[in-house]
């Protein structure tokens, strides 16, 4: 059956009066490879960085050996090591990985302002402009990845492509170290051969029920009428259809432009244990915090999402009497949301993400002297982002004790 036409056309449209060149940097098992990078003794180990397997520990990072084995990030560390018996776990110093992300996000910069960090290891960037200087799209993402290895001893792998869902596509398509360029003229037929697991959002329940529907690839996806999907699915049946025909007009924000600040993660298997999602919830505000206080703004609203196997998706959200950019208050308030979301269902969880909006650079300044435990909170964040900036040492680390 064919898709509905004069939709595909507008969006079509819209996307192609553009010349857009994004660019999606995702460096390359990035904690991991920090790790592997300052201890040489690591290297072609299977190596996770996570919490410990005894202590109900979660993996935040596998390298590329350790993936041989089935070993991937959010999986508990006791899964991991049944998975690998001769997997050697690391602590994670999670102020040497923000602080090595600063620096690539220095490297960045030489070529274009507009970068939008989606995590401490990965960014689009609107190259569009910068190619008068730069040259080609394939020069600028070739002249990225060796400013990251020459200086910083890491690899990237880098897509691009006119919209941000083909770029981020394409960074994964040859990994590790992989360079991916398509133009638009080709991203259809790149696109069409492709299983539907690569659809951003698409895990392995996603896939099953797809294919149970006799839709395998981005083609058969793209085929079926838009309405029969969002009947099936709900809006989220039009945002994988429109996906599927690479439609994707997101620009590129950058954090200063941004409205609002967010994190996400999606589960390669659906996760129903409370603690590994409380423990993923806490990098993701951290993240989230640490991305509020470097450009000195604060949220006054906390958000959660989760997505459960059936694709339902809901949100919850907490405004705050003080506008914050202190992490354990945002962590205080993603869990206590989180808590009562699992209390009213408690299905598995196939996507865990932690925002904030109401972002104001006036409340950054306004700290009440009188608040001991306010005061006290950011001066850790502080100390924290010191750490950050100067040292990467690792010395500060939030536990899950701290609720």
């Amino acid at each position: 059956m064919a898709a509905d036409p004069p939709a595909v056309a507008a969006a079509v449209a819209a996307v192609a009066a553009g010349n857009r060149s994004i660019a999606h940097v995702d460096m390359d098992a990035f904690y991991a490879s920090v790790e592997i990078r300052d201890n040489p003794a690591l290297k072609d180990k299977p190596v996770v960085v996570g919490g410990d397997p005894d202590k109900r520990g979660v993996v935040a990072a596998a390298s590329y050996q350790a993936r041989r084995y089935g070993v991937h990030s959010a999986m508990p560390s006791k899964t991991a090591r049944r998975l690998c018996p001769d997997l050697i776990f690391v602590h994670p110093r999670h102020e040497l990985y923000a602080e090595v992300s600063h620096q690539i996000r220095g490297l960045l910069e030489r070529y274009t302002p507009q970068i939008e960090p989606l995590a401490l290891d990965e960014a689009f960037m609107d190259i569009t402009s910068c190619r008068r200087l730069w040259g080609s799209s394939s020069n600028i993402g070739r002249l990225i990845k060796e400013d990251i290895s020459n200086q910083l001893g890491l690899t990237a792998s880098v897509g691009i492509a006119s919209n941000k869902f083909i770029a981020k596509l394409c960074s994964d398509l040859d990994k590790p170290d992989g360079l991916v360029v398509v133009d638009p003229e080709q991203a259809q037929s790149l696109l069409d051969p492709l299983p539907v697991r690569k659809i951003w959002g698409v895990g392995k329940s996603g896939e099953r029920q797809l294919h149970n529907l006799g839709v395998s690839t981005f083609e058969q996806l793209r085929k079926r009428p838009v309405t029969f999907l969002e009947t099936r699915f709900g809006t989220w049946g039009r945002h994988i259809w429109l996906l599927a025909q690479g439609i994707d007009e997101r620009p590129v924000v950058t954090d200063t432009e941004a409205r609002s600040i967010s994190h996400e993660t999606t589960f390669a298997q659906d996760e129903a244990d409370r603690e590994v999602l409380a423990a993923v919830l806490l990098g993701l505000a951290e993240q989230v915090g640490t991305r509020l206080r470097r450009h000195k703004r604060c949220a006054a609203t906390i958000h959660i999402k989760l997505r459960y196997s059936d694709f339902a998706t809901i949100t919850r959200s907490q405004t705050l009497a003080k506008g914050t950019n202190i992490t354990r208050e945002i962590w205080q308030s993603a869990r206590a949301l989180l808590t009562k979301a699992l209390a009213d269902r408690s299905d598995p969880v196939r996507l865990l993400g932690v925002g904030v909006s109401g972002l104001d650079h006036g409340l950054y300044e306004q700290t009440d002297l009188f608040d001991g435990f306010r005061v006290k909170q950011h001066e850790i964040d502080s100390v924290a982002d010191s750490i950050n900036e100067r040292f990467g040492s690792g010395l500060v680390h939030r536990g899950l004790r701290n609720k």
